[in-house]
């Protein structure tokens, strides 16, 4: 499933400006009516030339304004309340169909968006790093903790700590020689951005899992594996980006963990023996 025309532009926002973001401006607020505009209607609606709108088209990720104007109309209108499409007439059950609907779109968007060489190279810096560094702050730090706990039935060295602190501290500890996986969903959050200059300074590569592929944080990463949650039924879009962000650092365990095959069923079998005998 392609991410739709509202979903880019909302992911983006926060980098668009002048023109672009006018005309931004003009289609979150107006979702039902730019769903029938020509490009020469919609031009003459924010007051610029159908050459500006077809550049903001193609700057938003679509190759012709067809096929943004086809996005627009494929999904349901995005609704401003923070519970979007659940009503408050829906019952218990319909309202849980909705979230698992949310949650079912946002992974099926980002297993489309990321690329097959951007799991390969990841991977790859991952088996050959010497400390693998796991960081994220408040809700992220839900999914960097995930990754720990994943990742230590590998023989991969990692370290992962909840305090902000302790994570710069950490980030100054590593070297060219390590990797870092640096979870943020707006790749906005001042704290994690002081966290990845860091890393950047001691040369190290940077792996960034974000809602927001062309935010601050992408663009201090090596490498941006995007998750995408913009388009689903709840708009409280980091409801189903934990779960994308979540599914991205399952994925990076499994491929390290399958690459590795007998070395990582090795710390497997240990660690579940360790644990059983803790178990009455």
């Amino acid at each position: 499933m392609a991410q739709s025309g509202f979903a880019r532009i909302r992911s983006m926002r926060d980098q668009l400006t002048g023109s672009d973001n006018k005309i931004a401006a003009f289609i979150l607020q107006n979702p039902t009516e730019v769903r029938s505009l020509t490009i020469q209607e919609m031009a003459n609606a924010v007051g610029l030339s159908t050459a500006t709108v077809s550049r903001f088209v193609k700057r938003v990720g679509f190759g012709s304004f067809r096929e943004f104007s086809l996005s627009l109309a494929s999904l349901p209108v995005p609704e401003n309340s923070f519970f979007g499409e659940i009503d408050q007439t829906d019952d218990q059950n319909k309202i849980i169909q909705k979230v698992f609907s949310g949650a079912e779109n946002a992974l099926e968007a980002t297993v489309n968006l990321i690329k097959p060489e951007d799991w390969q190279l990841a991977t790859d810096w991952l088996i050959n790093a010497h400390h693998v560094g796991l960081f994220g702050i408040g809700g992220s730090s839900i999914v960097a903790l995930n990754g720990y706990h994943k990742f230590l039935r590998t023989p991969l060295h990692i370290e992962q700590h909840p305090d902000y602190d302790v994570q710069l501290m950490q980030a100054v500890h590593m070297t060219d020689q390590d990797i870092a996986i640096v979870v943020s969903h707006s790749g906005r959050n001042h704290g994690t951005l002081n966290i990845t200059r860091q890393l950047q300074e001691n040369n190290v590569k940077t792996i960034a899992i974000t809602g927001h592929p062309k935010s601050e944080l992408a663009k201090l990463a090596s490498l941006t594996l995007a998750s995408a949650a913009e388009e689903v039924n709840i708009r409280s879009e980091s409801m189903s980006s934990l779960i994308a962000q979540l599914t991205i650092m399952d994925s990076l365990f499994t491929l390290v963990g399958v690459q590795l095959g007998d070395k990582t069923q090795a710390v497997v079998e240990r660690i579940r023996g360790t644990i059983e005998d803790s178990r009455e």
